[in-house]
C-alpha cells in the first residue's frame, strides 16, 4: 500500500511540474502590447546544429523586443511575423569546409527546415536560408534575418 502511495504521489508531483517551463518568458520581452495579451500571434522556431542538437544562448532581438533575448534551452525563439531578428553568433565558426564549422539550421517543432528565408551577415547579402534551414555566415558573424 505505501509503494501504491509513494508512487501515485510521485506521478502527480510529475504532472503538477511539468507544466513549469523554468520562467522562460518569451512574451514579457515584446513592446507590441497585443502580443502580450495573445501570445498565439508569436511564431516559433529553433536553431539546432546539423545533428539537430539545440543552440542554447544565442543572443538576439526581433523588432518587437525591448531588449536582447537567448534562445531557450532547446534552441527556441519566437517572434511576430513580419519582422527582423538579429542573431549574434559570437564564438561560433560558420566557415564552411573547415574541421571548426558549426552548421546552424532554422527549423520548425518538427525538425523541418525553413528554407528560403531571406538574410544578410556582414558577408553575405540578399542571400536566403537553404531548404534544410541551414545558412552561410563567418565565424563572430551578426546576421539579421526577415522572418
Amino acid at each position: 500500500m505505501k509503494k501504491l502511495t509513494l508512487f501515485i504521489g510521485t506521478l502527480m508531483t510529475l504532472i503538477l511540474l511539468n507544466g513549469c517551463q523554468g520562467g522562460y518568458d518569451d512574451y514579457g520581452n515584446y513592446d507590441n502590447s497585443y502580443s502580450q495579451t495573445n501570445p498565439q500571434n508569436l511564431t516559433t522556431l529553433f536553431l539546432v546544429d546539423a545533428n539537430g542538437m539545440s543552440y542554447a544562448n544565442i543572443p538576439y532581438k526581433c523588432d518587437s523586443m525591448r531588449s536582447w533575448s537567448q534562445t531557450a534551452a532547446n534552441g527556441e525563439f519566437s517572434f511576430i511575423e513580419p519582422e527582423q531578428c538579429e542573431f549574434n553568433f559570437n564564438g561560433l565558426d560558420g566557415i564552411y569546409g573547415d574541421m571548426h564549422d558549426d552548421v546552424i539550421r532554422i527549423v520548425d517543432y518538427t525538425n523541418d527546415g525553413k528554407g528560403g528565408i531571406p538574410y544578410d551577415c556582414a558577408n553575405f547579402r540578399g542571400v536566403s536560408t537553404y531548404d534544410d534551414g541551414s545558412f552561410d555566415y563567418d565565424q563572430d558573424d551578426v546576421c539579421t534575418f526577415y522572418l
